[in-house]
């Protein structure tokens, strides 16, 4: 498969700079099959198209305040964008992005408001190991979070009036639905949202029980492997980066009772398919779904819009085929926003996966 074949023109202007409020008033573009015009419905719909036999399974992963903006010893700017702690937990190490990579050597202490950053050995693909110091008496996570800020990806520009806007809502899960152990998954923070769980808001979750379906809760932890670009020019030989998942046993036991599962997001989508492939609750997954990969778990995905040539993309082709150019055409023609914060399409599995 040829790279090129994930391009499309995304005009700057179908970016979605800003969320949209209320959350559940985000478009639905849904997905009615080859052949048939899709649907254009609004997030707060899903009930409607949802209910008994269908379980809905999201990903209740938080996002960490990962950006730490900190000072070379000379007192030029440094930043540091924390992707995921170093085995054995509880640590003080992490992979991460440093800024500017050249300028910082192994063993340079960079400084914050209490905080402070060493920068360690390279790690490859840009990542490096840095160790945190810091002054507090309280836990290096709650430092992280007194320190950093919410990562927004590089394509949007203003700064977000509510970070928690970048969270989703369901933390604390209802009792009626399957839960992620919280003393195991724990540390299975994100450095970029769910993007697709953005747009659910209680009164929907609430209207999809109501409806007769279920609802479970996975966590993967959404890092480098997501979003880092697709840079070789052929879509085979792209590597993905690791990332830490949690899926309960019950969940996948759940998922072969269901007539349908729906994945509200490509996280969902990895991580369900990575256990059912391991037969493994929790672990790490570099999981690449392209081309013909057979589907095990999902039969539906609520998702974004992704960027051009991006692993993402590429999931939603191995998941529906060519006719994503058609759905993401109608979009664009249609005026939906793209990205983090844009609209979204319900997807349902083409028969070839």
């Amino acid at each position: 498969m040829d790279a090129t074949d994930f391009d499309y023109d995304l005009p700057k202007s179908a970016i979605a700079q800003t969320p949209i409020e209320p959350r559940d008033a985000a478009r639905l573009l849904v997905d009615r099959g080859a052949g048939v015009r899709p649907q254009h419905r609004r997030v707060r719909d899903l009930p409607e198209l949802l209910g008994p036999g269908d379980l809905v399974v999201l990903n209740d992963t938080s996002v960490l305040h990962a950006r730490l903006r900190l000072r070379r010893p000379t007192g030029g700017a440094a930043e540091v964008l924390l992707l995921e702690p170093v085995p054995p937990l509880p640590t003080t190490s992490w992979e991460a992005l440093v800024r500017p990579g050249r300028h910082l050597r192994p063993g340079t202490v960079l400084t914050g408001t209490g905080l402070e950053v060493v920068i360690g050995e390279d790690l490859g693909d840009g990542r490096r190991k840095v160790e945190l110091r810091h002054h507090h008496e309280v836990d290096v996570a709650d430092v992280i979070e007194m320190n950093g800020e919410i990562p927004l990806p590089p394509y949007i520009r203003a700064a977000l009036a509510d970070p928690e806007r970048y969270q989703t809502t369901f933390h604390g899960a209802d009792e009626r639905w399957y839960q992620v152990d919280p003393e195991l998954t724990d540390t299975l923070r994100s450095v970029a949202a769910p993007t697709a769980g953005l747009h659910l808001t209680p009164e929907v979750l609430n209207g999809i029980v109501a409806a007769g379906a279920q609802v479970a809760l996975v966590r993967l932890a959404v890092g480098l492997g997501t979003f880092r670009p697709i840079t070789v020019d052929r879509i085979e030989d792209h590597v993905m980066h690791a990332e830490r998942f949690s899926v309960p046993l019950d969940v996948l036991a759940a998922c072969e009772r269901a007539d349908r599962v729906i994945a509200v997001g490509t996280t969902v989508v990895r991580a369900l398919e990575a256990a059912a492939a391991d037969l493994d609750e929790h672990g790490r997954t570099d999981l690449f779904i392209h081309g013909d990969y057979d589907f095990k778990v999902v039969d539906a995905m609520v998702t974004n819009f992704h960027v051009p040539r991006s692993s993402l993309l590429v999931m939603i082709d191995a998941f529906i085929g060519p006719r994503w150019r058609d759905l993401y055409a109608t979009a664009l023609a249609d005026g939906y926003r793209f990205l983090s914060f844009g609209d979204a399409m319900l997807l349902q599995r083409s028969a070839r996966s």
